[in-house]
């Protein structure tokens, strides 16, 4: 499993309009069927440059489908947030492979 992990630096005075497109954006890359799921999450940091930061992790099964959705759907995909924020958006993107998940032990019987 791997997580492709977007963050996403957004100037204040474009927020509000770029939280609303990003939900938008977030089911458009899961309708390429790349990705199982996705999760919108803000950073809880002041960055010096202002703002506010979030991530988007968005999970896929296999690194065939991270490698064709960069292929075929990323350009596009990236280019619709470029137009429209510009230079109000600063972003960069991380991989990682999913080694081990853990989950709590039931103490319960």
């Amino acid at each position: 499993m791997y997580i492709y992990n977007v963050t996403i630096n957004i100037d204040k005075s474009v927020h509000d309009e770029w939280l609303n497109w990003i939900h938008i954006h977030i089911e458009d890359v899961l309708a390429t069927g790349k990705f199982v799921s996705a999760k919108l999450t803000q950073v809880l940091v002041e960055e010096e440059m202002g703002g506010a930061t979030y991530s988007v992790q968005y999970t896929t099964n296999s690194r065939e489908d991270l490698d064709e959705y960069y292929e075929i759907y990323a350009p596009t995909l990236r280019g619709s947030g470029l137009s429209k924020f510009a230079d109000k958006m600063l972003t960069f993107r991380t991989e990682l492979k999913v080694v081990k998940e853990f989950y709590p032990v039931s103490t319960h019987n």
